[in-house]
């Protein structure tokens, strides 16, 4: 045991104390206080209060005040002004950037507006003026038509449109929207995770052999031992991390001020979402590390040069990747059959459940079967992988094929 103690301590210091690693971790605390800060920051660079004013060019007279009336019944913030400039002027006001921009009323058979500002791209409060012209429109489309007020309320009243699911494992619209986007995010860490600590470890197997560590190491340690050994190590390594990265978020919106039901936290649910969820996030992540890095430790034994990791880590990469796709996929239908059925496959199982566990109120006999073909599936690859891990450990040479594996069994056997 002191052996696999020496080795487990090796791979968590030897990663920790790498530039690339010290770098991530910094770069990712940075992000979560520029995000947390981003509203004062954005107060900060717009400098002053002042809003711009939209010019409004009416040669009738009557349509601008009523312009108006509709942004001023809508609550907008939109700044307007009528004018008695003409176009000319009021181009020659932009270009010297004294007008930010004007919008032309004509009435003929509907009403029609010509919106002009520096840019094509530039329209402050583009939504409530199109929005408030359309109103306009209908009102004066009405009035030619002689309807009452009656009439024109009836003509504004908006539909009734609700939402109702029959299945008992969705939940509302609300509670859906609630979710969607911190499970986006959790499936993206989880993503990147499964993604990053296993190539890892290939990458660490496979310079230790081609140093010729290796042998070294396996003359006083079983191959196996070694294996688990550094899987455990930067296993703990990731879970610090990500204890460092909720942490610094943590600390981040505590320190902004920033209520977890204000900004962008209140887009994503943060506030709403059950601790259940949160659970399940670090048990998949944990399911899904150990399930890939046996693998990439199987794979990373058969290489000798780091140079070809990435290319025997082809097949498991795209494991990963057809996981993710399911899970974003299944985001906006995660009742549709192939998500359930995913969600059983073991590869898949820490991104696919873990989006119906996030978006649906599923029985928890589902989850708990996820996660006992996770574990029996963790079982029988750590078994394989330790047959293949001690022959893999002895072989040195070109080897780019998943061939090498039956080569590596062999060679084990014989040890």
């Amino acid at each position: 045991m002191h052996s696999f103690w020496i080795i487990f301590k090796q791979a968590f210091w030897t990663k920790a104390k790498t530039k690339s690693f010290i770098i991530t971790t910094l770069v990712v605390c940075a992000a979560f206080f520029l995000l947390a800060n981003l509203p004062k920051i954005l107060d900060a660079f717009q400098g002053s209060d002042e809003k711009p004013v939209l010019y409004i060019v009416d040669e009738s007279g009557k349509l601008a005040p009523r312009l108006q009336q509709q942004l001023e019944f809508m609550e907008s913030d939109l700044q307007t002004k009528p004018t008695d400039k003409s176009e000319s002027e009021l181009k020659d006001g932009i270009a010297a950037e004294t007008i930010d921009a004007y919008v032309v009323l004509e009435q003929g058979e509907q009403l029609a507006a010509r919106y002009v500002s520096k840019s094509a791209n530039e329209m402050e409060g583009g939504s409530d003026l199109e929005s408030a012209i359309q109103s306009l429109q209908t009102v004066l489309t009405a009035e030619n038509l002689n309807l009452d007020a009656t009439q024109v309320g009836q003509l504004f009243e908006p539909a009734v449109f609700e939402r109702e699911a029959v299945s008992e494992s969705s939940k509302s619209q609300e509670e859906l929207s609630q979710a969607r986007g911190l499970v986006y995010i959790l499936i993206m860490l989880i993503y990147m995770s499964v993604i990053y600590y296993p190539n890892m470890i290939a990458m660490e197997v496979a310079t230790e052999k081609s140093s010729r560590v290796m042998e070294i190491l396996i003359s006083s340690v079983s191959p196996v031992k070694h294996m688990f050994a550094k899987i455990a190590g930067i296993g703990t390594l990731g879970i610090l991390q990500m204890l460092m990265f909720g942490l610094s978020g943590y600390v981040a919106i505590k320190t902004a001020g920033t209520s977890m039901t204000e900004g962008i936290f209140s887009v994503f649910g943060f506030s709403e979402v059950k601790i259940s969820t949160f659970l399940f996030a670090v048990l998949f992540f944990l399911l899904g590390y150990f399930l890939y890095a046996v693998l990439a430790a199987l794979l990373g034994s058969l290489v000798s040069r780091t140079e070809d990791v990435q290319q025997l880590m082809l097949p498991m990469m795209f494991l990963i990747i057809v996981a993710s796709f399911i899970a974003f996929s299944g985001i906006s239908v995660p009742e549709a059959k192939f998500v359930t059925v995913a969600s059983f496959i073991p590869f898949f199982t820490p991104l696919v459940m873990f989006l119906r566990v996030g978006m649906l109120d599923i029985p928890l006999w589902e989850p708990l079967l996820s996660i006992a073909l996770m574990l029996l599936t963790i079982g029988l690859l750590g078994w394989f992988g330790a047959r293949v891990y001690r022959g893999g450990v002895l072989m040195y040479g070109s080897s780019q094929s998943l061939k090498d594996i039956r080569k590596a069994i062999t060679l084990g056997n014989k040890k």
